[in-house]
């Protein structure tokens, strides 16, 4: 134990959710519905497959290191993203580049401000570089005092933000105008919006790192893109953010078989919206018949691809929880706030994937 990094010591760990779905063979794992995590519950473009397989018979891919400059994919993320190639970088992963983020902004006793319940492992990342974490969380009913939050960010003085734009797991937004007003008013504050959900939400702030050095956006190819498996995320930022952090970035992390399937994925974005469609219309009409369970008390309104339910009570959830795992369904059960603990977040996936879900929780009384 004294060997280890002091802030790792009582650090608490980021709580995965279950991943049987990866101990069973993959005849039983095709009956299973994963949908704990908020990946994508389809496979990606077909045109995934297709450069893969080319890719798969080409030796030489197997014992070089990837290439650490692909062109074609920054010239695909600026056409997607209507941004310079210059304000963009892509990483093996989004939580890999929050780690990048912190390791270059974020020193021994820094103030972090997040504002949650969010996703937690950013939390974990900040703790374990030292930094001192604040809290500024929703209210009961997953609102923003946007003045107490302005105010608690004066109070702070924060060297860095965190807002998650949807948030995870509530699935609520904050607004443009308020975001902007944040970031103009605090100047010396970094601001990180984490888009992960932007494709469901179809707003951004991304354009506004062309006018704010203090602003980066993260984003994702795990959840709309259907890319989780191969760890793709990238960053929009300012042309000298974008330079510094490069300095520090390895670019032998990305693989040549995530770089080809990402190049595929930005190849074909009508796949992407289509999917997006149907996951927007799976949830309109899966939370409509679900607010007529005996078992629910209340479903927030979300903009990302998934729901945050709350159940009577604590026993009721856990209830459902076991129930849908007995069925070969994987829901999250939300445990890292008290606001949480009679809520779990359920993955929106399509049409019928979402009336198998609500078949099982209509037998629960």
């Amino acid at each position: 134990m004294r060997f280890i990094n002091k802030y790792l010591r009582n650090l608490a760990p980021y709580k995965v959710a279950s991943h049987k779905i990866w101990e069973v063979a993959s005849e039983e794992r095709k009956k299973m519905l994963k949908l704990d995590w908020n990946e994508a519950t389809i496979p990606p473009s077909p045109l995934v497959n297709e450069r893969l397989k080319k890719l798969v018979n080409e030796q030489e891919v197997y014992y070089l290191y990837p290439s650490t400059h692909n062109a074609e994919l920054l010239n695909l993320l600026a056409s997607y993203t209507s941004l310079p190639k210059e304000n963009i970088q892509y990483f093996a992963s989004s939580d890999s580049l929050h780690e990048y983020l912190v390791r270059m902004f974020v020193g021994v006793g820094d103030p972090i401000l997040i504002l949650g319940p969010t996703y937690d492992n950013f939390r974990l990342t900040c703790e374990s570089q030292g930094a001192q974490i604040y809290y500024h969380d929703y209210s009961s009913n997953f609102e923003l005092d946007q003045e107490a939050f302005k105010n608690k960010i004066k109070e702070v003085t924060p060297s860095l933000v965190y807002i998650c734009n949807p948030n995870n797991p509530t699935g609520n937004v904050l607004d443009r105008d308020y975001l902007l007003d944040l970031i103009t008013n605090s100047p010396d504050t970094i601001f990180l919006i984490d888009e992960a959900y932007y494709e469901f939400y179809g707003q951004t702030m991304s354009n506004y790192v062309l006018v704010h050095p203090n602003l980066f956006v993260t984003r994702t190819f795990s959840k709309a893109f259907a890319l989780a498996n191969f760890r793709a995320g990238y960053l929009l930022a300012s042309a000298e953010n974008i330079l510094q952090i490069s300095k520090i970035r390895n670019p032998k992390n990305f693989t040549t078989f995530t770089q080809e399937a990402v190049t595929a994925v930005l190849s074909d974005t009508n796949y992407m919206w289509e999917y997006v469609k149907e996951v927007l219309e799976a949830r309109a009409i899966f939370q409509e018949n679900l607010l007529n369970s005996a078992v629910v008390k209340k479903i927030y309104p979300s903009q990302g691809n998934f729901l945050l339910v709350e159940f009577k009570d604590f026993d009721l959830k856990m209830k459902v929880y076991n129930t849908l795992s007995d069925h070969n369904i994987f829901v999250r059960n939300l445990m890292h706030s008290k606001l949480l603990m009679n809520t779990l977040r359920i993955t929106i996936g399509t049409k019928e994937q979402m009336e198998r879900v609500l078949k099982v929780i209509q037998t629960i009384a």
